[in-house]
């Protein structure tokens, strides 16, 4: 398969539009960015790149803080209205319907909707670029001080499922939801073993699950019927009107009530027309005849 060269362009993906929230409790702002991602693990370093004239780039630049919130694919209009949308023109947690919550280490609010978010405070203000060249972006290198986790992704084990998030990707423009799980990491060299292991558990905890759906639909349609009976639901006959004999006047409508009677005399019943009544009742209707215009 062919290659052919581009210029020099942003075509890493996907990338997640991470939704980026700073200022306070009582003055809160959000936006979308995209331009982020870890540096270091030990200690936990990441960074958001953000231009110089964005309402967000001034507040973080004052406080040192900000929140990296992750986006699910149900936010996916949330996230692309806090990216085109200004803070300085507009309160988009209003706007957007988001919720500010209050963070653990930080003044900065955070996304309640996020399954999570990163609490981050600035080490270092990065000016990218060249004097000759300067870039459009400014590279905020921040440490994490704590990380909120939505408690409906954790098992009972207290193992985090970010598959079940359905978590937000973006690429070349476009916003994508991620799809299904593939693997993890080190699956590809995993001995038959510990494979196999692996495999016993999964089909161990998806035959519980669907004992335990079992058991409770079995307890739902067990009280279902129980309740039908003690109404008396079981018992009821639906109604069915008595069909009327030829010539008999209709004195009750389907649904039982007495109708409404036009005169004293009754209906006569129906008579049928012979062949010769049929040729007299043609010939008194009169035949529409078609004429040509020249």
């Amino acid at each position: 398969m062919a290659k052919i060269s581009w210029r020099p362009g942003t075509l890493m993906a996907p990338l997640p539009p991470v939704l980026v929230s700073c200022g306070t409790m009582d003055n809160p702002n959000v936006m979308t960015a995209a331009w982020t991602g870890v540096l270091c693990s030990d200690p936990v370093l990441v960074y958001v790149s953000l231009r110089p004239s964005r309402y967000s780039h001034e507040i973080i630049s004052q406080t040192k803080e900000f929140v990296i919130n992750l986006p699910t694919a149900a936010l996916a209009k949330q996230v692309d209205m806090c990216g085109v949308k200004s803070g300085r023109t507009v309160n988009k947690f209003e706007l957007t319907g988001l919720t500010a919550a209050p963070c653990s280490e930080i003044a900065a609010p955070q996304v309640a909707e996020s399954p999570i978010s990163l609490e981050c405070r600035v080490l270092e203000i990065k000016r990218l670029g060249t004097e000759d060249k300067p870039a459009t972006h400014d590279m905020f290198l921040a440490e994490v001080l704590s990380v909120s986790v939505d408690e409906e992704y954790l098992d009972e084990n207290g193992a985090l499922h970010l598959e079940k998030a359905g978590l937000l990707a973006y690429a070349h423009g476009f916003y994508y939801a991620l799809g299904k799980q593939l693997g993890k990491f080190g699956w590809s060299v995993e001995k038959a073993a510990t494979k196999r292991k692996r495999n016993e558990k999964e089909k161990t905890e998806k035959s519980e699950k669907k004992k335990a759906f079992a058991k409770r639909s079995d307890f739902k349609r067990k009280d279902f019927k129980k309740d039908g009976r003690e109404d008396g639901r079981e018992d009821k006959k639906e109604f069915k009107p008595r069909r009327r004999k030829f010539g008999e006047p209709k004195e009750f409508k389907a649904d039982g009530r007495k109708a409404f009677k036009r005169g004293t005399a009754e209906r006569k019943p129906f008579k049928k027309r012979t062949p010769a009544e049929y040729k007299t009742a043609e010939r008194r209707t009169p035949r529409k005849t078609l004429t040509l215009k020249k």
